[in-house]
């Protein structure tokens, strides 16, 4: 990937949805938001490694996905709370919760590892816009960061102010009611990430995502599962693509048009979008 060209040009020269690793590639003994998972991830070919971003008690930023610590960590307390000494002494747990040697990384050691490999969606960016990209400028990845908040004024307000010049996403519900907004701003805004459990939503229509295309933005769409309560993707997810045919979850995800598809399973994935013809595929992009 050439990080001095721009994440459009990238688009149309992979002729296929970006794939993105959920907190990199984990399972069985290897835990999410890790060096080894970020790897695995760069290794298995993902285009896109997502972080989740936590902050300690003295102000140092880890990789890890905050309100997980009695899942993953089961140390009776959270990262907010604890100072980096304690945390960089924790270990991990496996995915049946036994103890594992893994550590929790720094953002500075993530930021490192992906540095000039992939894209990295930084996740919570907005719970510290100054502080994050701080961390992102010194790592020197500018280049190949995409930074999300919430569609809300106080995010944007921060982001223009600290992080103009970073490639930038916000999330849509159902229809997308901030890309004009977004467009008045001084924000380099690169897309949206669209979120709906219908299929009839608005922001899932191929007149949206033509429309996006036409504007020259991308569009993000997600096969993964945080909660089958909330299922992001009307259904249309990995466990589908897994259990009933590929066509049913990724395919109809690239039928539409997604520009990136985050999952769980990179390398099945992959293995789909590279057997798949290009117009299945549907390459169309912005300028």
């Amino acid at each position: 990937m050439d990080f001095q060209k721009s994440i459009f040009e990238a688009r149309k020269a992979i002729a296929r949805p970006f794939v993105a690793a959920h907190r990199g590639v984990s399972g069985a003994n290897i835990p999410c938001n890790t060096l080894a998972a970020y790897q695995i991830a760069v290794n298995q070919g993902a285009d896109v490694v997502e972080i989740d971003v936590s902050k300690s008690k003295d102000g140092k930023y880890f990789v890890f996905h905050p309100g997980m610590e009695p899942v993953f960590i089961q140390c009776g307390k959270y990262l907010c709370d604890m100072a980096a000494e304690e945390i960089r002494e924790l270990t991990l747990r496996n995915s049946d919760s036994a103890p594992t040697h893994y550590k929790i990384p720094s953002l500075a050691e993530a930021l490192s590892l992906l540095k000039n490999k992939v894209y990295i969606n930084v996740d919570k960016f907005w719970t510290d816009v100054p502080g994050i990209t701080e961390e992102i400028r010194k790592a020197g990845v500018e280049n190949q960061v995409i930074v999300k908040t919430p569609a809300d004024e106080k995010s944007w307000d921060e982001v223009e102010q600290y992080a103009p010049d970073l490639m930038y996403m916000t999330l849509a519900w159902h229809k997308d009611d901030v890309t004009e907004r977004l467009a008045e701003r001084n924000i380099r805004l690169i897309g949206i990430e669209a979120l709906f459990d219908k299929e009839t939503d608005e922001i899932a229509s191929d007149g949206y995502v033509r429309a996006m295309h036409e504007k020259g933005l991308l569009v993000w769409m997600n096969a993964i599962i945080y909660n089958e309560k909330e299922v992001i993707s009307a259904g249309r997810t990995d466990d589908i693509s897994l259990t009933e045919g590929a066509s049913r979850g990724w395919g109809w995800l690239c039928s539409k048009g997604a520009d990136f598809i985050q999952t769980d399973w990179t390398t099945e994935l992959l293995q789909f979008l590279k057997s798949g013809n290009k117009k299945r595929l549907n390459t169309r992009v912005g300028k």
